[in-house]
C-alpha cells in the first residue's frame, strides 16, 4: 500500500527522510524536511519514518538554516 500524501517516510536506498508529496506512476514523490527539490522513490524502498528520524531531520534542517545554508 502506498503511503498517504503528507506522511513522512525514509527512502531506504539513501536513508533520507522525506514527506510524501504525491504519487507519479509507480513512484512516490518525496520532498526533504523543510522543503527543497523532490525526488522519486519506489514504494517498496520506503518505510514510515519514526519520530526520532523526523526529529533528526528537523534538527539537521534547523542547524543548516542557522548556518545560512538554506534560504
Amino acid at each position: 500500500m502506498k503511503p498517504v500524501v503528507g506522511t513522512y517516510v525514509v527512502d531506504t536506498r539513501s536513508g533520507r527522510v522525506g514527506r510524501v508529496m504525491g504519487h507519479e506512476g509507480p513512484y512516490l514523490q518525496l520532498r526533504p524536511y523543510g522543503g527543497g527539490r523532490e525526488w522519486d522513490c519506489a514504494p517498496d524502498t520506503a518505510r514510515g519514518a519514526t519520530m526520532a528520524e523526523r526529529l533528526s531531520a528537523a534538527t539537521a534542517y534547523a542547524n543548516a538554516r542557522s548556518r545560512g545554508e538554506v534560504p
